[in-house]
């Protein structure tokens, strides 16, 4: 994801895991921590190893009861080198793939803002939802947490509110016409964070992404139903 996305998901990994950061290959990241490609890329279900993006974590160390292949052998996709992504068209980005397993852990969100779902995660064109309303809909905080950026500055986004809420977990809120929280403020989950808008978007709409350890995921299965 754009690089505030991956800075703010970089919290300390636990032990057999690593954060993929700028520069880094495949290979390189293998060797240091005596493994091979050929194990980090099914460890991780990889489907394009040419390709890793800064901020994402990767499993380093087998899981258990798994067996490894050696460090020596075939270094497939061994050029491949982090990038930090780039910002693509109005609430959409070019982001790490998401996850091929579901999360370890979960987080249970409530909706960002009443409105009608336009568009649903796809994991490719889609890294989060949209949700439709009138201009000034109250925006509220999925799940409490704190805000690790509250701003315009990011291309594509308009006003742009993050919110983490532990070591795994983010969630963003763009295009909004204003916002009523500020860097480093704690949040409860329903407090109103900012007003629907269309910043950097040709209508007005809410776009919500949620994060795990770097990743997007479908924000949709950690939503109760409506």
């Amino acid at each position: 994801m754009i690089a505030v996305l991956a800075a703010c998901g970089a919290a300390p990994v636990g032990p057999g895991f690593y954060r993929v950061e700028r520069g880094d290959t495949l290979s390189g990241i293998a060797r240091s921590n005596r493994t091979s490609v050929q194990n980090i890329v099914r460890w991780n279900g990889l489907t394009h190893p040419d390709t890793i993006e800064t901020g994402q974590v990767l499993r380093v160390a087998p899981p258990a009861n798994t067996t490894t292949a050696g460090a020596g052998s075939a270094q497939a996709s061994s050029g491949s080198t982090a990038s930090a992504g780039s910002t693509a068209s109005r609430g959409t980005t070019a982001l790490a793939p998401a996850p091929s397993a579901a999360p370890a852990s979960s987080i249970a969100l409530v909706w960002p803002a009443q409105g009608n779902v336009t568009r649903s995660f796809d994991g490719a064109n889609s890294k989060g939802i949209d949700i439709v309303n009138a201009p000034g809909t109250p925006v509220v905080a999925a799940a409490a947490g704190s805000v690790v950026y509250a701003g315009d500055g990011l291309r594509g986004y308009g006003n742009l509110v993050i919110i983490k809420h532990n070591s795994d977990y983010l969630t963003a809120y763009a295009h909004n016409r204003a916002l009523v929280v500020k860097e480093g403020q704690t949040v409860s989950q329903g407090q109103k964070i900012a007003e629907m808008g269309d910043t950097d978007s040709d209508h007005v709409m809410l776009h919500f992404e949620l994060r795990y350890q770097s990743r997007s995921i479908d924000p949709a299965r950690s939503l109760p139903p409506r």
